[in-house]
């Protein structure tokens, strides 16, 4: 038993170390798509510091030992996905949501927005069966859920898509109540 326990340990080094190592690149590309350059370089200092880490562990003896492998492959398929899960838990940044609401309902769509603080731009656009107003709805990720909320309670038919803002200057954002 005390054989395997290095070689168990050394599995579960290599395999967290991975998770780490992924979780931050995640992160990282964040970050740099957010243009915060200092925050992604220093966590791209930790995460290729983890990353050879690993890598050595791996290396040492050879690739003969498939369990250095698996521990390795698991660990970088762990590290997206829990990168991914934190990502979405911090809501870092600024989306964009176009709502093609149905004829008449643009109005009630536009006001319901604004009555809970969303900063709602209308345009009148032209598509397949005429003329259709288009509403723009820049908001913070983390109100993503409440907004989405709103279109459903409104129009659960209603189509839409989100963008991923890089930049933004201005406009108007829901103020948390108590502040």
């Amino acid at each position: 038993m005390e054989n395997w326990l290095p070689l168990i340990l050394g599995y579960l080094f290599i395999f967290g170390a991975r998770v780490i190592d992924m979780s931050l690149d995640v992160l990282r590309i964040l970050m740099l798509m957010r243009d915060r350059r200092m925050q992604a370089a220093i966590i791209g200092f930790v995460e290729v510091t983890v990353f050879v880490l690993a890598l050595n562990e791996v290396l040492k003896g050879g690739l003969h030992d498939p369990g250095k492998i698996i521990a390795y492959a698991g660990g970088f398929a762990t590290g997206n996905y829990i990168g991914s899960l934190i990502e979405e838990k911090l809501a870092m940044g600024f989306i964009s949501i176009q709502i093609f609401p149905p004829s008449g309902l643009a109005n009630q769509f536009a006001s319901i927005l604004r009555k809970e603080g969303f900063g709602v731009t209308s345009v009148i656009g032209c598509g397949r069966d005429g003329e259709r107003t288009i509403l723009f709805v820049l908001i913070k990720r983390k109100d993503l859920n409440k907004a989405l909320q709103l279109i459903d309670q409104i129009c659960p038919e209603a189509f839409f898509n989100i963008s991923d803002a890089k930049r933004i200057h201005g406009g108007v954002f829901p103020v948390k109540k108590g502040k």
